[in-house]
């Protein structure tokens, strides 16, 4: 029986890898092709509430955080499976999609065999302060 703060239970539909990411740390990489518009998986994590995810956001050095905007966050850091290392980029080829309290990860296009799945945050608790590394042409220079 799961605890009720965990989050729902998620799935991976394409075999992942994590790895050394150029972009920053660790990445999620593609051990296949995954065809464009196909759901990858639900990224996993614990739920908590959005004041206690801040608080981690604010103390901690890297946390994999998603708020849902009805007072809860998901914390992929911890209990989380590869998704959790889908690393930022200005011009990605994954898109984020969240709903009823879940995160949902599909292909914007064909992703290749053993490339790196990354999603444009969008905002974050970043603020724009941090300095973007994707390396993309398009790159907006922060996150």
């Amino acid at each position: 029986m799961r605890n009720k703060s965990e989050a729902p239970l998620y799935k991976l539909y394409f075999s992942l890898d994590v790895r050394k990411s150029n972009i920053a740390g660790k990445g999620a990489f593609a051990l296949g092709k995954i065809p464009y518009r196909k759901k990858i998986g639900d990224l996993g994590g614990v739920i908590i509430s959005e004041r206690a995810g801040r608080k981690l956001a604010s103390t901690m050095k890297s946390i994999a955080l998603v708020e849902f905007g009805n007072g809860t966050s998901l914390n992929a850091s911890e209990n989380s499976n590869e998704l959790r290392y889908v690393n930022h980029s200005c011009d990605p080829n994954t898109y984020m999609r969240v709903t009823h309290n879940r995160v949902e990860f599909y292909a914007l296009r064909d992703i290749r065999k053993n490339e790196e799945l990354t999603c444009d945050y969008g905002e974050t608790h970043h603020e724009g302060k941090l300095p973007c590394r994707c390396g993309a042409a398009n790159c907006r220079g922060k996150i």
